[in-house]
C-alpha cells in the first residue's frame, strides 16, 4: 500500500529536466545533487522529491529518479566554460576603486539576472569550485576557497581565491552538507550575506537583490 502511494505522489519528468551539479559523499545518504527544469533549480538527496519524481540514488556521473511513467537517469552533462562576463557587466557589479583604496564588500545586483546567469554558470561553478574544510580540531569551521571561475557570480559578489568562508546568511558553514542545505533558502532572500577570513582578518560580504 505504501509504494502504490508513493506512486500516486508522483508524476511525468518535465521535458527539460536535467542534472546540473553532483557532489558524492563517503556515505551515500549524504550525496546530493542540483536538478533544473522549467528555469528553477533544486538541490536534492537520495529519498528527496522533486520535479514530480524521487530521487532513486546518487552517483558520480548520474541522479536516477523514480517518474509516475518509470525510472530516468540524468547524466551530469559535460561542462563548456562559460565566456567571460563582457567587461561593462563587469564593471557594472565591482565598481572601480582609486589605488589603494579598500574594496567595497557590497554589491547589489538584479535577481532576475542573477537568476538567468545561474542558470548557465552553474555547471561552471560546480566544475571549477575547489573547496578545502578548515577545522579547530574539534569539527570543520569553514572551507578555504583554493579555486574560484573568474567572470561569475561568486567572483562579482567578492569572494576570492584564498577566502575561508565561515559564515553564510548567519549560518556557520560546520561541513558541505550545511552549505548545500542552504541553496533552498537563499533563492528567497532579498539580502545574502557571507563572512569570510581574508589574509586572517575577518571580511563581511553583502548582495543586495533587488
Amino acid at each position: 500500500m505504501l509504494a502504490a502511494f508513493l506512486l500516486a505522489a508522483l508524476s511525468a519528468a518535465p521535458a527539460d529536466l536535467s542534472a546540473v551539479g553532483i557532489v558524492v559523499s563517503s556515505r551515500p545518504a549524504s550525496s546530493v545533487a542540483i536538478l533544473r527544469a522549467a528555469g528553477r533549480t533544486r538541490v536534492v538527496g537520495p529519498g528527496d522529491t522533486a520535479f514530480g519524481g524521487r530521487v532513486a540514488g546518487i552517483t558520480s556521473q548520474s541522479v536516477v529518479l523514480d517518474f509516475a511513467d518509470g525510472r530516468r537517469e540524468l547524466r551530469l552533462a559535460a561542462v563548456t566554460p562559460a565566456p567571460a562576463a563582457p567587461a561593462a557587466s563587469l564593471s557594472a557589479a565591482r565598481p572601480v576603486e582609486p589605488p589603494g583604496a579598500e574594496a567595497p564588500h557590497a554589491r547589489e545586483l538584479e535577481r532576475q539576472e542573477v537568476e538567468r546567469r545561474l542558470g548557465t554558470e552553474i555547471p561552471r561553478i560546480l566544475a571549477e569550485t575547489t573547496l578545502l574544510p578548515v577545522s579547530d580540531g574539534a569539527g570543520t569551521v569553514g572551507f578555504t576557497l583554493t579555486r574560484l571561475p573568474e567572470g561569475t557570480l561568486l567572483t562579482d559578489a567578492g569572494l576570492r581565491p584564498g577566502d575561508v568562508l565561515t559564515h553564510v546568511n548567519d549560518v556557520a558553514i560546520d561541513g558541505l552538507p550545511t552549505l548545500i542545505a542552504l541553496w533552498p533558502r537563499l533563492q528567497t532572500a532579498s539580502t545574502l550575506r557571507a563572512q569570510v577570513l581574508r589574509n586572517g582578518q575577518p571580511v563581511s560580504l553583502t548582495v543586495t537583490l533587488r
